[in-house]
């Protein structure tokens, strides 16, 4: 739902969106600062002094060597140490940068493995709403494909799916436009459980992953609507509060943008996979294969060196940033929301 969702952004009247100096700061990906790379990289917790040992020498020597690299000098660098050669110059610069520094710090066992080692899991979500092809203003967009995908950041891997679909009950009609937008049938979400009875079997299942009790894990999305707007405004009409597990996420549109350095222009769906020399998988729009097409993003972040962090939440009905300064905490255990009566 991924340009539907730009479509709808900031009509509804249900959810403020609060951007305060804290976003303007924010890094919503973190990693460790190299030498030679602008000071602004560095995190307001951290000290110059950090970055006094050689090691860091090396690395900005390494760093400006790739940055005189051609594209075809950085393809077959890439192609000699094994790593994956998709993906446009920018893309494959920070690859090899991001490979040179993680081999230079764990010679001088300053920093361990190369993947992320704070959330055990991230668990990708990317809801399907009732919509028109215009929508009024004050339409309501009720979830009707709850997906989930569940990253292990350890293995690198995709290991569980979820979904299901979900009965609308405001206007339980669907118009033909969402029907052809998203694939899903009258028939699909008239055979399907209201959202509070999906949201039910959405917690149990976390807590069969064993999330937030035995392993740390994150939400990710592909932008703030998700959450900020889809999934707030369905608690609300369906009279059930806001769900304590999804009230911090990661956007990875701020992420990809501030690992990759690329506008804000450049992060939908579409264009991240292009530039990173993927191409989508399945049916677009359909919320489990979106769901699936973030994850492989995700996963390539990973691969490329970006410690993946939550950089949005929920307080109060408002969206807000998370600061790159915040302590770092996985999302609590999962439990089914109590009743707004």
């Amino acid at each position: 739902m991924d340009e539907h969702k730009e479509n709808i952004h900031g009509k509804d009247v249900n959810v403020e969106t609060t951007t305060t100096k804290d976003d303007e700061q924010m890094k919503p990906c973190s990693r460790i600062m190299t030498a030679g790379e602008p000071a602004s990289e560095v995190s307001p917790s951290q000290s110059n002094s950090d970055f006094s040992d050689p090691v860091y020498k090396e690395i900005a020597l390494a760093n400006g060597h790739i940055n005189r690299m051609t594209k075809d000098e950085l393809r077959t660098k890439l192609a000699e140490l094994k790593l994956d050669t998709r993906g446009v110059k920018d893309v494959m610069k920070k690859r090899l940068k991001s490979h040179y520094k993680k081999q230079k710090l764990m010679q001088s066992a300053a920093a361990g493995g190369a993947t992320d080692t704070y959330y055990d899991y991230i668990c990708v979500v990317d809801f399907e709403a009732t919509c028109e092809e215009d929508n009024p203003s004050d339409f309501l967009h009720e979830i009707i494909e709850f997906p989930m995908v569940l990253i292990n950041t350890h293995t690198l891997e995709i290991v569980n799916t979820f979904q299901e679909y979900v009965k609308p009950e405001l206007n339980p009609q669907l118009s033909d436009f969402c029907v052809k937008l998203t694939g899903i049938t009258q028939k699909m979400v008239d055979e399907a459980d209201t959202f509070p009875v999906v949201l039910r079997r959405v917690v149990a299942w976390l807590q069969e992953q064993e999330l937030g009790t035995k392993y740390k894990y994150a939400m990710l999305t592909d932008g703030s609507w998700d959450m900020s707007k889809f999934l707030n405004i369905q608690c609300r009409m369906s009279r059930i509060r806001y769900p304590q597990f999804a009230k911090k996420w990661i956007n990875i549109r701020k992420s990809y943008g501030n690992f990759y350095k690329v506008p804000r222009t450049q992060t939908k769906l579409s264009t991240m996979l292009d530039k990173l020399g993927l191409k989508y998988e399945g049916r677009p729009h359909s919320g489990l294969d979106d769901s699936r097409n973030i994850a492989r993003i995700a996963l390539r972040m990973l691969q490329d060196g970006c410690q993946l962090r939550v950089n949005e939440r929920m307080h109060g009905g408002q969206l807000l940033s998370v600061p790159s300064s915040a302590p770092l905490e996985g999302a609590p255990p999962p439990h089914s929301p109590r009743s707004r009566d």
